[in-house]
């Protein structure tokens, strides 16, 4: 199998707290909607937020994972995150290891709207 660069990304996501962002990615990974995470904290965010400009120190997690499984990551975010409005982007990826690549989708599951039986 060698998958398509196409079917994975890498999903950035910050907040306020390594460890509430280690805790969140593991339950990401025990879902099978991510294959892993990095953490780099901290890191330093400078934002504007409700007409103030915030310097705050936050945690970043770079996640990867299926494209398609881009919006049940975001959804659960958005439900889990301490933040009101949590940054989640996904950055498609233009090549990489095939093994690895092949890993993330082995390490994934199917999207929650389409039968495992269909082919990706």
């Amino acid at each position: 199998m060698s998958t398509d660069p196409d079917e994975c990304c890498e999903v950035v996501i910050t907040g306020p707290d390594a460890e509430w962002m280690v805790a969140f990615t593991r339950r990401l990974v025990e879902d099978r909607l991510v294959a892993c995470g990095h953490h780099l904290t901290p890191i330093r965010s400078v934002y504007r937020w409700q007409d103030a400009i915030e310097d705050e120190t936050e945690t970043r997690v770079a996640l990867h994972t299926r494209t398609s499984l881009v919006p049940e990551v975001i959804e659960r975010t958005n439900t889990e995150h301490p933040y009101e409005v949590p940054c989640v982007i996904a950055t498609p990826l233009v090549a990489g290891n095939p093994a690895y690549l092949d890993w993330i989708v082995a390490e994934t599951r199917e999207p929650a709207d389409r039968p495992a039986s269909l082919p990706n």
